[in-house]
């Protein structure tokens, strides 16, 4: 029996602040989702929000250890739920997004919130006070900058990838950057609501910054040019081990399910000891069955969808959904 995506794992990750730089840190734990925020003269930038309202205070609470300066933005990285829909835990702070995301938010955010939380229900505890849909105050097109004390902060939306509307924060005078799920360290690689083929060249537009410091959206930080690069080049061939297995089964004539399987065959044995990869697994398979076959744009996810694709490749675990 294969337990429904992350539905299993209930084992709680303690997050810890990292300092990479002054008033620069980052928000970290085993392979929950990365966040960080960044310390200026006046008041702090921080990047994504976490699932909850009482998420996003256990982190405000951890941020009154290192600063009492009052939040005025709130980057999100992109629109999926475990990242923004813990803003209102931020009060009067601008939420920041790209206009992809806003679109996305507004397009399939209510559906994702429902997905991600059948999926991950451990990240969405407390859900019941989130008041709504995240909604953006800023939105940009390819970049603003944030001047923080005499530091300045880009946000970018640097290319199609993980979603349509995926943006990084690169804070140049110090090297660190926050990538969001754009980039995970040996983490499993969400590509659901992926544009796969567009991301292998936003990953080198990544890499083009030449980070001294890299967050992930899950995993370590990379703390040297040799590991942001090794993780660059690690994230890639999963994406285009992705793409070849499923084609290959589409060569073969084979139909979603026998897609699965091939890349249980082929994929499993490379990248099945990364954590959340059996979670990430039937949602990757579908999307790039979906974007060989012609869909430009991923599909809506909800929960019955959810279920339905779950059904279909494991269908020994829902039979009696």
């Amino acid at each position: 029996m294969v337990a429904f995506a992350s539905t299993a794992d209930i084992a709680n990750q303690t997050a810890r602040i990292v300092e990479f730089a002054e008033g620069v840190y980052g928000y970290v734990s085993q392979h929950d989702p990365n966040c960080g925020f960044v310390v200026g003269d006046e008041y702090v930038v921080v990047i994504d929000t976490r699932a909850t309202p009482m998420a996003a205070r256990a982190w405000i609470t951890d941020i009154r250890t290192v600063t009492d300066k009052p939040i005025r933005y709130a980057f999100l990285t992109h629109y999926h739920a475990v990242r923004a829909m813990g803003a209102s835990a931020f009060g009067d702070a601008a939420i920041v997004a790209s206009k992809a995301t806003g679109a996305l938010l507004t397009e399939r955010g209510q559906g994702d919130f429902e997905a991600e939380m059948q999926r991950m229900p451990r990240l969405f505890e407390g859900f019941e006070e989130i008041p709504g849909l995240t909604q953006p105050h800023i939105l940009f097109d390819e970049e603003v900058t944030l001047r923080v004390g005499r530091r300045h902060i880009h946000l970018t939306h640097i290319g199609k990838g993980h979603t349509a509307g995926d943006s990084i924060c690169w804070i140049p005078d110090c090297g660190v950057l926050f990538g969001g799920d754009l980039i995970e360290n040996r983490t499993g690689i969400y590509c659901g609501d992926a544009y796969i083929h567009d991301w292998l060249d936003t990953l080198e537009r990544l890499r083009a910054f030449s980070p001294k410091v890299l967050v992930p959206g899950r995993g370590a930080p990379l703390t040297t040019l040799q590991a942001v690069s090794d993780a660059v080049d690690s994230h890639k061939n999963f994406l285009v081990t992705l793409l070849r297995t499923v084609q290959l089964g589409l060569d073969r004539g084979a139909d979603l399910p026998g897609c699965y399987q091939l890349a249980r065959e082929r994929i499993t044995p490379l990248y099945g000891d990364w954590p959340v990869y059996d979670h990430i697994l039937p949602f990757g398979v579908a999307r790039a069955y979906d974007e060989l076959r012609g869909l430009k744009h991923p599909q809506i996810w909800t929960p019955e969808r959810d279920k339905a694709l779950w059904k279909t490749v494991h269908p020994e675990t829902l039979a009696s959904a």
